[in-house]
């Protein structure tokens, strides 16, 4: 057990499955036997979230895996010095396209082939919407794109998906739009497809609104996704309070590799005051399936979420070339300068020596 300085703290989080650490923690008592008394607090966008970060009217939050890098660039938003002491997952987006698009596309497809083969294999590749992409050019639109928020592992997702086929950034249109907002955005026809995170890629399959086609397991395997951020200020003034949190998250972490938890873990999020959505959208991604089409049979995604790993204290650390490669792409995407990124210091953001520091208690106990 740690000194703590602070008890009562504040975490914010986004209403998706990769949110199961915190839940999981406050749910299953890890904070409690830590000596923390936690609030988990919903927020409805990233922008929200980070903002309440920074002014700290939060203590600590879920974070997506660049965010934190961006905060200290004072990128869309207010420079602040946010630090990341903890992976909390990885890998658990999907790109999924419109119904009305795909079925065009198949359509598409089956004409070019003379009606002899209709099937589009999966994952698929972005090459499938070059032909419809040629005729909204000449009819001077485009196909709308959304991401989740502009420095975020979703936009390099999509667009190295989209580069793979040589297709351009600048031949789409791509719009910020909140996690939970994507399904009824592409409903109303606004959306022709999104990269987003669990659980709401299965919800747009589940309603016949969307067909989930590839998702960051299949390109970007293990990637971390989401991170613990704090104010590097905040950790500086509670730093027993900063081992206590991370510990009672790496518990949850590890309670949730283990699969037989999953179904559990699925129903405690989908309480209205956490993600407030069915169960049958929450669960297939934590077990490792991916629902493609619906009324098809799931695609078996193994890691499709990932926590942690058992036995491998490792797993959940911030190490620096995961800052590095993020702080890379963001200068390939012309997020940064050159001069930006070679000011960064990322071990002063993603701190590799807290983590540490953090097992090497746990061990102890």
């Amino acid at each position: 057990m740690f000194d703590i300085e602070k008890k009562n703290i504040t975490i914010g989080f986004m209403p998706l499955t990769d949110s199961a650490p915190v839940i999981i923690a406050h749910e299953m008592g890890f904070f409690e036997q830590w000596g923390l008394n936690v609030s988990l607090t919903k927020q409805n966008s990233w922008a929200t979230l980070r903002d309440k970060l920074h002014v700290g009217v939060i203590d600590a939050a879920q974070m997506l895996a660049p965010m934190p890098i961006a905060s200290n660039l004072g990128l869309y938003g207010q420079k602040s010095a946010v630090i990341s002491p903890m992976i909390l997952s990885r890998n658990g987006n999907g790109i999924t396209l419109s119904t009305t698009l795909y079925e065009k596309i198949v359509s598409q497809h089956s004409n070019k082939n003379n009606n002899k083969n209709n099937d589009i294999s999966m994952p698929f590749a972005a090459s499938i919407l070059q032909a419809e992409i040629e005729q909204r050019k000449k009819a001077g639109n485009k196909l709308s794109f959304a991401v989740v928020a502009p420095y975020s592992c979703h936009y390099y997702q999509l667009i190295e998906w989209l580069k793979k086929s040589g297709i351009a950034l600048s031949d789409i249109n791509l719009l910020i739009v909140p996690p939970s907002d994507m399904v009824p955005s592409m409903q109303s026809g606004d959306l022709d497809g999104f990269c987003v995170g669990s659980p709401w890629n299965a919800k747009a399959v589940r309603e016949g609104v969307g067909i989930t086609g590839v998702t960051s397991s299949d390109f970007w395997q293990d990637s971390p996704e989401k991170v613990l951020g704090l104010l590097s200020n905040w950790q500086i003034k509670h730093p027993n309070t900063t081992l206590a949190l991370m510990s009672a998250l790496y518990d949850a972490c590890q309670w949730l590799e283990n699969i037989p938890n999953r179904f559990e873990a699925a129903r405690l999020l989908s309480r209205a005051k956490y993600l407030d959505t069915h169960i049958d959208v929450i669960a297939p991604s934590l077990l490792g399936s991916c629902l493609t089409l619906n009324g098809t049979t799931p695609r078996k995604v193994p890691n499709y979420q990932q926590f942690s790993r058992l036995d491998d204290p490792t797993f959940n650390t911030p190490a620096h070339h995961y800052g590095e490669a993020i702080a890379d792409l963001m200068q390939a995407c012309q997020q940064i300068s050159p001069q930006q990124r070679a000011d960064l210091n990322i071990t002063a953001i993603y701190r590799e020596d807290l983590y540490q520091t953090a097992v090497s208690h746990i061990k102890q106990r």
